[in-house]
This record gives C-alpha cells, sequence and structure tokens, in this order.
C-alpha cells in the first residue's frame, strides 16, 4: 500500500493504481476510466451497523471480502462488472 487516504480525488489515480474501499459509483467510474483498478470492501452489513466504525471480528461477521469491479460509464448510465477475489485472509 503506497497511501491511506480518507477522501480520494480520482485526479491522482494512475493507470495501474490499485484502489480499495468503499467508493460512490460514479468515482469508482473515474478510478477504472484513468486505468486504476477499484477493489470494494464488501459487506452484509445490518441495517444497526450502518455509519459505525467496525472493528475486525464484526466485518469478519459482516462476511467482509474485497471484490474488484470495473466500472464503466455508458451514455449516461454506469454499468459495474464484478469480480470476485475472495475473503479477506487474517495474517500470520
Amino acid at each position: 500500500m503506497d497511501a491511506f487516504i480518507t477522501h480520494l480525488d480520482p485526479e491522482i489515480v494512475q493507470p495501474g493504481d490499485l484502489v480499495a474501499g468503499s467508493l460512490p459509483v460514479n468515482l469508482a467510474a473515474e478510478v477504472c476510466e484513468r486505468g486504476g483498478r477499484y477493489l470494494n470492501l464488501s459487506l452484509q452489513l445490518p441495517a444497526n451497523l450502518r455509519g459505525v466504525e467496525l472493528s475486525v471480528e464484526q466485518m469478519r461477521a459482516c462476511g467482509a471480502c474485497l471484490e474488484e469491479y470495473r466500472v464503466i460509464r455508458l451514455d449516461g448510465l454506469t454499468v459495474a462488472l464484478w469480480i470476485p477475489l475472495g475473503p479477506l485472509r487474517r495474517g500470520p
């Protein structure tokens, strides 16, 4: 990881960059348009945990995984193609 960014400006994305997190679809599309790869942090999040900072244990319980998306903007429409990478793995 080169940087941890709390608010992504897609203008800084370079071809080949890997962006992981949770972005609005329009920003994910811009990452892909600029030649970056987008990994979405996907969760099965119950309503009571929305807007809450999650612990590692809570993320695991919600099935946290990184899934790669290629998002393409088409004539005013945005299409996302999903490529699963599998669940997050525990460190050593």
